[in-house]
């Protein structure tokens, strides 16, 4: 008799709560990216304490971006079953436990174990995370504002990391670099106990135990493949098998996707244009990105002789600038210009960004020749994002809204992980054949050293600009064009609603 009543009453509590949610969300986001960034600061550190190889640092990068990446699908297929306040949650507590065994580790087996562990729980936490955003704010304007939010954290985030790296690297160790993350996931875990609630769910959802493997181990081996080159050559048996290998399982896994009842990503998330280019423009963008924290940290800190803490403030510009980018293009721009105009946009700015990184030599000043850089690369980070996530997770039916929302981090991740195994592949080869050709030109084996080194890294960013000149085409030419709005949703939108927004981006 009361139900219509209690339902009523509890709608201003929920309504009340959900900046409380953003909160914790937001705080789990920053864990994430403050990992992300703190660790590239703190692996020159750690490289000298254990001792591991050149061709053996990207792993530290990428165990955690391959696990994370290959196993979001399942993550925001679990978080679909079993509720996303639990695989959140859960996610935080694994997380937290795979940085103390990072931060403990005696060598770099156990580190990079370690690191692919924090990636397991990552990819069941973000999914998660995402999604009780956006199932959260239906709202045309609060959303924006929660997303813009959002993506500034996730710029916050990167700003922490690079500080706070430093410091702890510098003052302390770099085993507090992940010793930290204990303390954000115990805030998180009680601010989820406390304010956030089970969305409900569809209890005919399974796991895809074949889809599962076939992604997982068909990214593997193209992250493996790219890898190998770098050590081999591209020509080389292993590169060839392994990626070829990977590139026929993940087409067995799309025949798989058509065939089962409950495929791990259902076809109708990508097939529609706009949210296909939105993951493409993310999956691009983090191929250059990462390779970015990675070869500028190592050319401040090996060729210009940064300490970890000054190399943490020089990156400082990028992060403000992607926050200032990402409030101004979600809050103001997005409604007026439409996602496909922002990202290309976007897109664009990155590729001038790393077009004049390629000009770096060993003596080049870091306010002529790196400032310009982090400056148009942070502004054009903060088009792209915020937007894209935005896109990639409205007009989804709640169902779906798990794998849409893991997509989005399964496109970071996975392009994060292939962009440091190919990245690394152009500038070792680069760097090799430096080396060799000028061998006999007179300069110290230090000095020659330095300039192969800054060879390689310039090569890896020209590549980068060329990823991003890919990217622009692709996204302008998939995503559609949208006229301008200035009108709101329905006032009765609610998190309960069967799709997660109205209207197209």
């Amino acid at each position: 008799m009361n139900s219509g009543k209690d339902a009523g009453a509890g709608l201003p509590t929920a309504q009340s709560r959900r900046w409380w949610v953003l909160a914790v969300v937001g705080i789990a986001q920053l864990m994430i990216v403050l990992d992300s960034t703190i660790v590239n600061i703190a692996l020159p550190s750690a490289q000298r304490d254990l001792g591991f190889a050149n061709s053996d640092r990207q792993w530290i990068v990428t165990a955690y971006a391959l696990a994370f990446g290959s196993l979001l699908l399942l993550g925001g297929r679990l978080g679909d079953m079993f509720g996303r306040k639990w695989t959140f949650i859960g996610g935080l507590v694994g997380f937290a436990v795979a940085s103390a065994a990072g931060g403990a580790a005696p060598d770099f087996a156990v580190l990079a174990a370690a690191r692919a562990l924090q990636g397991v729980f990552g990819a069941l936490l973000a999914p998660s995370a995402l999604t009780l955003l956006a199932t959260t704010f239906t709202d045309l304007r609060d959303r924006g504002k929660a997303f813009a939010v959002f993506g500034a954290i996730a710029g916050g985030g990167g700003a922490v990391g690079l500080l706070l790296g430093g410091i702890l690297t510098s003052y302390f160790s770099w085993r507090w670099c992940l010793y930290v993350n204990l303390f954000f996931a115990a805030l998180a875990v009680v601010g989820a106990l406390v304010f956030v609630t089970n969305p409900p769910r569809g209890p005919s959802a399974r796991i895809d135990i074949p889809g599962v493997i076939l992604a997982s181990v068909g990214l593997f081996a193209i992250v493996f493949g790219f890898s190998r080159a770098q050590i081999d050559s591209w020509g080389s048996p292993v590169t060839l098998v392994s990626l070829a290998i990977g590139a026929i399982l993940l087409a067995v896994f799309v025949q798989v996707q058509r065939r089962v009842a409950n495929p791990l990503l259902p076809l109708r998330v990508i097939l529609d244009r706009d949210r296909a280019g939105a993951y493409l423009a993310v999956g691009l963008t983090f191929i250059a990105a990462f390779g970015l924290f990675l070869f500028l940290t190592y050319f401040l800190q090996d060729v210009r002789g940064y300490s970890p803490v000054k190399t943490g403030v020089a990156f400082l510009p990028l992060p403000a600038c992607l926050v200032l980018s990402s409030t101004v293009a979600n809050v103001k721009l997005l409604p007026r210009l439409g996602s496909r105009r922002l990202m290309v946009a976007g897109l664009l700015l990155g590729f001038v960004g790393f077009a004049l990184l390629t000009r770096l030599g060993p003596l080049s000043g870091y306010a002529g020749h790196v400032l310009p850089s982090l400056l148009i690369l942070g502004l054009g980070f903060g088009a792209i994002v915020p937007p894209a996530m935005n896109a990639a997770t409205r007009n989804v039916d709640f169902k779906d809204a798990g794998v849409a929302s893991a997509m989005v981090n399964t496109m970071q991740q996975v392009g994060g992980s292939i962009g440091v195994a190919l990245l690394s592949a152009f500038a070792a080869q680069a760097t090799s054949r430096y080396l060799v050709a000028h061998a006999h030109d007179g300069e110290s084996a230090a000095a020659i050293g330095r300039l192969a080194a800054t060879h390689g890294y310039t090569v890896a960013f020209a590549v980068s600009a060329g990823v991003f000149v890919l990217a622009a085409v692709l996204c302008g030419s998939l995503i559609r064009r949208q006229p301008s709005r200035t009108s709101a949703p329905p006032a009765d939108a609610s998190p309960a609603s069967p799709v997660l927004a109205v209207r197209p981006d």
